[in-house]
């Protein structure tokens, strides 16, 4: 179990009867609160517990210096109370002693296989395939639709005119596109290193969760959807791990080193880059480079030359400071990237850059962005969260320029070489939080409207979504007249299209966005996940049919983001 090292709750409980601080601690001293002792890395050993607030807040970690300050503390008539909190009990542990009754007989625990947890749809044929993931998204924007009724009454009559134009949904929805490669069409996989419910060590795919009480990891070599390449370094490194005098790591006990494989390939190419993951533990510098040493003989033998092994890289699994997003990757041996091609451009690929996982299938998504964007010579891109440039550098030869950010700073140093190695010189890419750079790019893209240049943005964020702030400075964008999101998980970003159409307000100053058309593109094959593309238009004021109302007036003027409350 890892959690995040930086909380403490803060709960409002009125009518409880408040605990003693120094009640009796020995019901947690059990197994399931075994791992207090076992790791620092849990918040457990920091909370405290504050009642009479009405919200959430966050204690640090000096929690006997917090305690001291607010107990006792008089809060809108109230006196809060504060003491130590109790730690949650191990999740696994929980898991498992719930899993026997009390005459002994264990529970029946639903177990997976690895099939029906990585390919769930294996089972289908193609086409049933694509029309079920087709009647999902409908079901997507179906509730995108019941969001916009419910949270904004002003597009209410909006909402019911496009129900009545696209049958039931809210916006124009164009059949699926299909994935030009069905099987072995996965350019990385990420494989968990464990053991299987026998005990044998594995490198696949988990099966089993923390929670439910079992983390067996199981063998992926009859998986559609990983390619041959893939499969036979998965067998090497499993023979090699199986002989190596390291273990493998343990979430339960916290202990041992191999963790994670992670394995990219280029269909292009046929390169094929490892990224082996490790906990150091308290190894000493002779015994990690022993590690290093063993593991570079094993990925260049005669098999890892078969399987077109020609990229290792080394990472440090460890707990990820303030402000770092990547874990510390050591390159061992042979080509630092692979290259891949997409639309006739080449790109290289670091270990940790973003790129799509269906090369042939990212072709299909991005020439239905380009198609759906129409942008022109006179148009400007924002390619927010770019990863390697791919997106942005497929639009270069169709707009004025194209201006890309990351959080990733080798995914920019990527998306740059690609430029420079694609001749292509309307592109610049910067690294940082798109948070807190989109208004500095708009500045920079210097648009016109007078000379009828025009500032498209093209949207490809993490499956949480966009953060609010990255919307609002969307919203606050003079000259960005379209947005076209491209989303890996559709249900997820509803929350952002809500925001994207929400009426002006203080925080929210320019004009909404409306939902023009969807389309949905399989990039993921024999698994339940689609891409969506939707088109947003700005709302123009001149034929603006939402009723704002007269205190949150409009504004063409940027402004810069309001802090989040």
């Amino acid at each position: 179990m890892e959690v995040e090292h930086d909380a403490a709750i803060a709960e409002e409980s009125p009518k409880e009867e408040v605990p003693n601080k120094h009640d009796d601690k020995s019901e947690m001293k059990g197994e399931e609160y075994a791992y207090l002792d076992a790791t620092g890395f849990t918040s457990e050993l920091f909370k405290i517990e504050l009642r009479g607030l009405p919200k959430y807040y966050g204690i640090g970690e000096d929690r006997e210096a917090a305690i001291k300050a607010l107990d006792g503390y008089k809060w809108k008539g109230k006196s809060l109370s504060a003491f130590e909190a109790k730690p949650a009990p191990d999740p696994l542990i929980r898991r498992r002693k719930e899993a026997s009754t009390a005459e002994g007989e264990p529970l029946n625990i639903k177990r997976r296989t690895v099939e029906a947890s990585a390919t769930s749809l294996a089972y289908l044929p193609y086409d049933e395939q694509l029309k079920q993931k087709q009647s999902e998204m409908e079901n997507v924007l179906q509730k995108f639709g019941k969001e916009l009724w419910s949270s904004i009454p002003t597009l209410r009559t909006f909402v019911e005119k496009q129900r009545l134009l696209h049958g039931g949904l809210p916006c124009a929805f164009e059949p699926i596109r299909p994935s030009p490669m069905q099987d072995g069409y996965r350019n990385k996989c990420e494989f968990s290193i464990g053991k299987d419910a026998l005990g044998v060590k594995r490198v696949g795919f988990r099966v089993g969760s923390y929670s439910n009480g079992f983390l067996e990891v199981e063998s992926i070599a009859h998986l559609k959807h990983i390619p041959e390449c893939m499969k036979q370094t998965v067998v090497l490194f499993e023979q090699f791990v199986q002989s190596s005098p390291f273990d493998v790591y343990s979430a339960e006990t916290y202990q041992g080193h191999f963790r994670q494989l992670t394995v990219r390939m280029s269909h292009a190419t046929g390169q094929v880059m490892v990224v082996v993951g490790v906990h150091l533990q308290s190894l000493s510098e002779e015994e990690k480079q022993t590690m290093k040493s063993s593991i570079v003989e094993c990925l260049t033998s005669e098999p890892g030359k078969q399987a077109g092994i020609s990229s290792i890289h080394f990472e440090v699994i460890q707990k990820r400071q303030q402000g770092q997003y990547t874990n510390p990757i050591e390159h061992l041996y042979g080509d630092t990237h692979i290259e891949d091609t997409i639309l006739g451009l080449t790109f290289r690929i670091s270990p940790a850059a973003f790129f799509q996982i269906n090369t042939p299938a990212a072709e299909v998504l991005y020439q239905c962005a380009i198609d759906v964007a129409a942008p022109s010579k006179s148009t400007s891109i924002l390619d927010i969260c770019c990863g390697t440039g791919t997106i942005g550098l497929c639009f270069a030869r169709h707009c004025k320029q194209v201006l890309g950010v990351d959080i990733v700073e080798q995914a920019i140093e990527d998306a740059k070489h690609n430029a420079q190695k694609n001749g292509i010189a309307n592109c610049s890419f910067f690294a940082g939080n798109s948070d807190d750079l989109i208004m500095s790019l708009i500045r920079h893209a210097n648009i016109m409207p007078d000379q009828h240049e025009s500032l498209i943005a093209i949207v490809d964020p993490p499956r949480a979504g966009l953060h609010i702030r990255s919307i609002t400075q969307l919203r606050n964008a003079r000259g960005l007249d379209k947005l076209v999101y491209v989303s890996c998980s559709p249900q997820s970003a509803i929350k952002n299209w809500v925001d994207l159409m929400r009426p002006c307000s203080k925080q929210l100053r320019g004009e909404p966005f409306v939902a023009k058309k969807a389309m949905a593109v399989d990039l993921f094959p024999h698994t339940p996940h689609t891409e969506l593309v939707v088109l947003f238009e700005r709302e123009k004021k001149s034929k603006q049919e939402l009723v704002v109302d007269s205190q949150n007036i409009c504004t063409d003027k940027p402004v810069d983001p309001q802090p989040e409350t």
